[in-house]
């Protein structure tokens, strides 16, 4: 993994294409967020470049023409890393890295996404998919990445794996990748008896396009300390708070890795567990940068990873985050997309408390119960079930918010005390 330690940044050009009905406009905002990536990733971006065809050349993604601008602009900017923002197969990359100049490392958008969670990983389990991720990706390029990374030094796209197994085979990466499938299923495992341990409150899983903001509303409704950074992918491992939302409703709330398009199938698969959280969540707040010109475009990629998890549209609540950055003209079609909030200034914090509130209250298979402190046997046997959601105490009453299975109140004698809704 990568040190840390501070160095050069590397200069870059970034390449762009627009084909298949995709506009330069659309390709050119593609190439601003590859930028922060790579500057992410620890790279400076010093040329754009972008080719305008029907398809894609099947040989080098581009054509031999434009392929002498990117070499000219390696030698006028002194670059030696050129990332392309489609995905490039095995065989292009090779393609591209024989017609360039031999000092230039050729990389595609999920090779710099890989690098920076090989910067950021911390727990045993985000080390371990990012390893997983890195072979499945690195093995269909062994034939040239080996070679090329015997004569680097290190830099966007050979950090992590690439530094400490360079003269491993095809052979031993295939079974390297059966034995992390299996730790990372026995990682997984762990983590799901965690999370059952910890059902006696619901949870909240905070998911989202990269830097919607999740970190800052995490640490705005749990009060937790968390790095906050403007960056893409400042959270990678998931992290989860226990907090009280006010009116006796206890919730665990969790922060997990930000969605990204453009990102492979095969490399999203690794990272799945992650964002189990998310598909096993009581309620998910589905948080969008409300200030960014694409906020539709995150939103739907958003929108089809949690459907791809499995998660129900009635489990989701669009928050749209960074209301303070969209100033006083608000568009209708965005006030329509979601709640607004800032996680900067608390605007909307008490509305989205109150619809959680709401939310979890009312879900299916919740009880809400009604006691008189006077009926001291109900209270104590009310008290003591567990998956309470909430407990309120007022001068003759107590009540509680159960999950509890059809069944269970009869079982303990409380069926009598069960009321329409939590009031």
């Amino acid at each position: 993994m990568h040190s840390g330690e501070p160095r050069e940044r590397e200069a870059t050009v970034l390449v762009g294409l627009a084909h298949g009905g995709t506009t330069r406009t659309e390709v050119e905002d593609h190439l601003d967020e590859l930028g922060r990536l790579v500057d992410t990733a620890g790279g400076e971006v010093v040329a754009r470049l972008l080719q305008e065809r029907r398809t894609p050349d099947p040989a080098t993604l581009v054509g031999s023409g434009f392929i002498g601008r990117i070499e000219t602009a390696c030698r006028e900017t002194g670059a030696r890393t050129v990332v392309f923002d489609e995905d490039l197969t095995a065989s292009q990359a090779r393609n591209l890295e024989r017609a360039l100049p031999e000092d230039v490392k050729v990389l595609d958008r999920a090779g710099v996404i890989l690098d920076i969670f090989a910067q950021r990983a911390r727990s045993r389990e985000a080390q371990t998919q990012v390893e997983l991720a890195q072979l499945t990706y690195l093995l269909p390029r062994l034939t040239r990445r080996w070679g090329h990374l015997s004569r680097q030094a290190g830099g966007i796209g050979t950090r992590g794996v690439g530094e400490t197994q360079l003269e491993i085979d095809r052979r031993l990466v295939t079974r390297r990748i059966a034995m992390l499938r299996r730790k990372l299923a026995e990682i997984e495992s762990s983590r799901r008896l965690r999370r059952q341990r910890r059902t006696a409150a619901p949870t909240v899983a905070l998911v989202g396009y990269t830097n919607a903001g999740k970190s800052s509303l995490f640490h705005r409704l749990t009060r937790a300390r968390v790095r906050v950074e403007d960056r893409l992918f400042a959270t990678l491992d998931p992290r989860a708070r226990r907090t009280v939302l006010g009116d006796g409703v206890k919730v665990i709330f969790t922060d997990t890795v930000g969605f990204i398009r453009k990102l492979p199938h095969d490399l999203v698969a690794p990272f799945r567990s992650t964002l189990e959280e998310a598909a096993e969540a009581d309620l998910v707040l589905h948080v969008v940068d409300a200030a960014h010109p694409s906020w539709e475009e995150h939103l739907r990629v958003g929108d089809e990873v949690l459907e791809s998890l499995g998660v129900e549209p009635d489990r989701v609540v669009v928050v749209l985050n960074k209301m303070d950055l969209v100033g006083e003209r608000r568009p209708r079609r965005l006030l329509r997309a979601g709640l607004p909030v800032s996680a900067v200034t608390g605007e909307g914090l008490d509305d989205l408390k109150r619809l959680v509130r709401t939310k979890l209250l009312g879900a299916p298979g919740v009880a809400v119960l009604t006691i008189p402190l006077t009926e001291t046997g109900a209270v104590e046997r009310a008290c003591a079930l567990p998956h309470q959601v909430a407990r309120r105490f007022g001068r003759e009453t107590v009540t509680l918010a159960v999950r509890i299975r059809e069944g269970g109140l009869k079982e303990a004698d409380l069926e009598r005390y069960r009321v329409e809704a939590w009031a």
